[in-house]
């Protein structure tokens, strides 16, 4: 399965950070319930890597790690199950091709370039509410029309729905959908309510061209 096939599949991507294995899999069948199959665990926690492999056995579910760093952490996260990996930054050595695929973030255009130059087209603007967020990509649109995104940190349901009508935005990732204290009361239904709201924030087709 190729990032861009991963990245489609759903206009959010929870981005969880998970502190006990057993919310793992009934957190990952509410967001799965909800329409948001696509599933990004960070390694924040000392039981990510066992989450992952948890909920890598839930129907549905395609599961990611985030906050990989090094090249270690990508191959473990791999080797757990993880079907795509994300990093805050770019990885010294490591390409869009290994273990698993690998969405880079960026914050700048030179980053951006150093990026494109190491064979990425696909992109985690992070932190997008602070390196310039829905204005930023508007402005990269032009320059680099090869390049895609996922833009991350700050986004919400308040302004998801605008990150996803530039078109070049393939999706978003957030934490919204899923809230430490719903994910601490076990309170799975709130989790899938939340899910399939983020999941009707699917971008708009454009409009068709007359004549």
């Amino acid at each position: 399965m190729t990032l861009p096939d991963i990245l489609t599949r759903a206009p959010v991507i929870p981005v969880l950070v998970v502190d006990d294995v057993a919310h793992a899999v009934p957190l990952g069948r509410a967001l799965v319930a909800g329409g948001l199959p696509v599933l990004e665990v960070t390694l924040r926690t000392p039981v990510a890597l066992d989450c992952i492999r948890a909920m890598s056995g839930i129907e549905g579910a395609i599961v990611g790690a985030g906050t990989v760093l090094n090249r270690q952490m990508r191959r473990a996260a791999a080797e757990a199950g993880a079907k795509f990996v994300v990093s805050p930054g770019l990885i010294e050595g490591e390409g869009p091709d290994g273990p698993a695929p690998l969405l880079p973030g960026v914050a700048t255009a030179t980053e951006l370039m150093a990026g494109l130059a190491a064979g990425f087209t696909h992109f985690k603007l992070f932190p997008a509410n602070i390196v310039g967020g829905v204005d930023a990509l508007k402005a990269y649109q032009s320059p680099f029309q090869q390049a895609k995104f996922c833009p991350t940190g700050g986004v919400g349901a308040k302004n998801a729905a605008e990150y996803l009508a530039l078109p070049n935005v393939i999706c978003v990732g957030g934490s919204w959908v899923a809230p430490a204290d719903a994910v601490r009361a076990g309170d799975w239904d709130r989790i899938t309510a939340l899910a399939r709201e983020a999941a009707a924030l699917a971008p708009r087709a454009p409009a068709p061209v007359e004549g």
